[in-house]
């Protein structure tokens, strides 16, 4: 072995990730989480903050970045708030973080002026390393000139079932430190925050108030700008704690406006020698002039030998108007504003709630990772829960869920819930199903008109819209198999009855606009997530129409009405699908643009459409956008949404197989370096790799293909892995699955932000059905039935979220076993691979600490 690889070897032990511990009851691999070091810190950012409330990245250093509580992302915002400690003896005090990336010196905004306003001139540890195990990120800190060592772990509130609890504007940061001598040192730990609340002007009004064991940060709302108002709360329960609202004051004027510009030395100055020479000051805000700039909390401590001891730094934060809308006037008002009189008490809720809703979370964070499933598969379920806390989601004040379908960098990316989307979202409906089920009562109203045309996208806030553009096909089609989900999920038969003639008249409207000649398969033009229509019938979205045919012939019946028809045209899409688009590799698309009801796209837009070189090549080929014979990774999308919806299936499971083989066969890439890709390479580039979106084997690829078929996007990486174990290919979905987390390592991706239109694509969050495929776990609360029927060979255990409760389920000595961890979960039946078979159900000795947490 020559140097050189002995030192990539030693590379890849530092910061490769761990693969699991061997468990103490049984011969199988319990989770263990990755571990972060080095160059691996560089894009580490993990979301704090609750559903719809606003977020605070823990950064893998343990900096607090991408601060954004307004409504809205602020991807770049980095305020001066950070945590210090001084021990008595050492030459000089530290920031308590690890090293600044050195990526920021030049990447991070306004660089080029020397990134002034940030505190990455302050001493920090030498040594960082960061794990998570959602919803808990944990930094670990040392450093050879301190004796103390410092562990911080930021968390909110996230509990399965409780909506509530897990949509509060809150964080916590535990700050653990401990004492390596062997005797006892003395020192003083400090929080401090600039006033990043205030706007920049001289009239704002901003000031700084104390709290019991913390301060305020406060900007009124203005008479101008409702929405400027806005407070953010630091505070603890240590005992001792000093509280310092009298930050110095360059001049009269307060430094306000110097903050926001970046600047505000002089107090940060003033507030660095404080905490240089370990004083912990208590002083109340200046009686007289402006107020302060910014608020400290210092807290003595004194460490026996070996001894440790912890400090909890609370965040509460509350801005009860935003200037957030999708265009028609109003804005959107958060759902804790109707719950919240005001920040203060949002703080006297978090102090009185904090222990039972850590408890609560604490139980959700071990049950989810108290399982043998393959670890890559639980990281990319894991990480990507971490959208449920990024501004890619937001909460009306009358409680419904609303959400972008990313982040841009100052505001949302592609607005409305939008349906095509959020398809492949599979966490919200089973960990807060109360959530989605808003999202149907969006989609089934005031989205859809008398006709059954739905908008794709929902206004913000929530009303009635126009509906001047097109359908969604696959996001449509898609509610119906959802909102047989959701039923299925709640057990809430009268719920799907109470939307079921809205349900009728949206597949009515699907029928008559792009199958009129009731084909079964989708022949007129319909728009879909690649944001174009497809002309003729194809795999994608006529596996969408059998996938709502079979859903709604199951409510149709319930609801007393006569399905004949849906099962007649299920009956003629299945035989059209495996015949007719089936090339005897895999599903395609066949293009016709002509003998439609649809005017052929060449006369009706003519050179608006098409130039002259472009109607040449649709002459030959047909409309641009098409993907023709191409193998794409959504091919029989519709087929993986009803397995994960628990519809009935009907096609046939061999050519399903035989499609995604082709799928990893031919657009897998273990690397992209040869690639071309002139649309949005930086999803996946250069030496990643990654499951482009479509190939074209056999070199017919269209000259104008779909605008996104040479990109890689993490959720259908997603889908289409869990797909393949879904059908028994386990090894190939672990490949895609690895890849798709080696991209996001940390050294150039953030591995808690999968991104494609936008940060913390709702997308990705496909990576939840991982779980389901592999554990084969399907809970039926209309039946009272759980269905087994796992992809993992023996024993195994897994995590399983009802509406109902959280439990573990798997198979022990062959036999299959419920273990109910949080509320309840009625088992009438189990179903195993097909078979009725016992069960073993126990309920776990924790407390359910679910119950009245909100």
């Amino acid at each position: 072995m020559t140097m050189k690889t002995k030192q990539v070897d030693k590379m890849r032990t530092l910061n490769a990730p761990t693969s699991g511990i061997f468990s103490r009851d049984s011969n199988t691999m319990r989770y263990r989480p990755t571990i972060y070091r080095g160059e691996h810190l560089n894009r580490v950012a993990f979301p704090l903050g609750g559903t719809g409330a606003g977020m605070v990245c823990l950064e893998g250093t343990g900096a607090l970045s991408h601060v954004s509580l307004r409504h809205k992302p602020e991807v770049h915002h980095e305020p001066a708030v950070f945590a210090a400690l001084w021990v008595k003896g050492c030459r000089t005090a530290r920031v308590v973080e690890g090293l600044v990336p050195r990526w920021k010196t030049l990447g991070s905004y306004n660089a080029g002026n020397g990134t002034r306003g940030r505190t990455y001139g302050l001493p920090r540890f030498a040594s960082c390393e960061f794990s998570a195990r959602f919803p808990f990120g944990t930094v670990r800190l040392r450093d050879p000139g301190l004796p103390v060592e410092a562990e911080l772990t930021g968390w909110s509130p996230f509990v399965p079932g409780d909506a509530d609890a897990s949509c509060l504007p809150v964080a916590a940061l535990e700050y653990r430190l401990k004492n390596r001598r062997a005797s006892t040192v003395e020192g003083v730990f400090s929080f401090h925050a600039a006033n990043f609340m205030a706007l920049d002007r001289k009239d704002n009004r901003a000031h700084v108030r104390s709290i019991k064991g913390g301060f305020v940060l406060s900007q009124p709302p203005m008479p101008d700008c409702p929405a400027a108002e806005g407070h953010f709360a630091v505070f603890t329960d240590a005992p001792r704690a000093a509280v310092d609202c009298a930050w110095f004051r360059r001049d009269g004027r307060g430094d306000f406006c110097a903050w926001s510009r970046g600047d505000g030395r002089d107090s940060l100055s003033i507030v660095w020698q404080a905490v240089q020479s370990g004083r912990a000051e208590a002083r109340p805000p200046h009686a007289q002039g402006n107020p302060g700039t910014g608020g400290s909390v210092s807290v003595p401590f004194r460490l026996r030998a070996r001894g440790e001891t912890t400090i909890r730094v609370w965040l509460a934060w509350y801005v009860p108007v935003s200037d957030v809308s999708s265009g028609l006037g109003e804005t959107h008002v958060p759902w804790y504003a109707g719950r919240f009189s005001g920040v203060e008490a949002v703080v006297a809720h978090w102090r009185e709630k904090h222990t039972r809703l850590r408890a609560a979370t604490v139980a959700f964070r071990d049950a989810f990772h108290d399982t043998t499933l393959p670890r890559e598969a639980v990281e990319a379920a894991g990480a990507n829960l971490a959208i449920l806390k990024s501004p890619t989601c937001l909460r009306q004040k009358d409680g419904r869920f609303w959400g972008w379908e990313g982040c841009c960098d100052d505001e949302g990316s592609c607005h409305g819930s939008c349906t095509h989307v959020w398809n492949y979202a599979q966490a919200l409906p089973h960990l807060f199903p109360s959530l989605e089920r808003t999202l149907r009562e969006t989609e089934f109203g005031p989205q859809q008109d008398e006709r059954g045309h739905q908008n794709f996208r929902a206004t913000l806030p929530i009303q009635a819209a126009n509906h001047h553009f097109h359908a969604a096909a696959d996001g449509q089609l898609g509610g119906l198999m959802k909102l047989y989900r959701d039923w299925r999920i709640s057990g809430d038969t009268a719920w799907m009855k109470s939307l079921w003639p809205s349900a009728k008249r949206s597949l009515t409207y699907c029928i008559e606009t792009w199958d009129p000649e009731h084909t079964g398969t989708l022949v007129e033009p319909h728009h879909n997530t690649y944001d174009i229509e497809f002309w003729g019938p194809n795999g994608m979205c006529t596996s969408f129409y059998l996938g709502a045919l079979q859903a709604t012939i199951v409510m149709g019946k319930t609801c007393g009405e006569d399905v004949s028809l849906y099962e007649e045209l299920a009956r003629k899409g299945k035989q059209a699908m495996e015949k007719d688009l089936w090339n005897g590799e895999y599903f395609i698309q066949r293009i016709r643009w002509q003998g439609l009801r649809a005017t052929d796209p060449a006369i009706a837009g003519g050179s608006d459409l098409y130039s002259a070189e472009g109607l040449e090549i649709m002459k030959r080929e047909g409309p641009k956008s098409q993907y023709g014979n191409g193998c794409l990774v959504d091919g029989v999308l519709g087929d993986w949404m009803a397995r994960c919806c628990g519809v009935p299936t009907t096609l046939e499971p061999g050519q399903i197989r035989d499609h995604l083989e082709a799928v990893f066969r031919h657009n897998f890439r273990t690397t992209l370096e040869e690639h071309s890709n002139l649309q949005r390479p930086g999803y996946a580039f250069g030496k990643d790799a990654g499951l482009l979106m479509c190939a074209w084997p056999y070199g017919d690829k269209p000259s104008l293909p779909f605008p996104f078929s040479d990109e890689v996007w993490t959720g259908c990486e997603h889908q289409a892995a869990s797909h393949l174990v879904m059908m028994g290919r386990t090894s190939q979905a672990l490949r895609i699955v690895r890849a798709v987390r080696k991209r996001y390592d940390g050294r150039w991706r953030n591995p808690f932000d999968e991104y494609e239109c936008g940060h913390w694509y709702a997308r990705a969050m496909a990576s939840y059905s991982l779980l389901q495929a592999f554990s084969g776990a399907r809970y039926d609360a209309v039946e009272k039935t759980l269905y087994l029927d796992p992809s993992v060979k023996g024993d195994f255990r897994a995590f399983l979220s009802t509406a109902g409760g959280y439990a573990m389920v798997g198979m022990r000595r062959g036999k299959p076993f419920l273990e109910i961890r949080s509320g309840k979960i009625e088992v009438r039946r189990c179903v195993l691979r097909g078979e009725e078979t016992p069960l073993a159900i126990s309920a776990s000795r924790r407390e359910d600490r679910r119950r009245d947490i909100v």
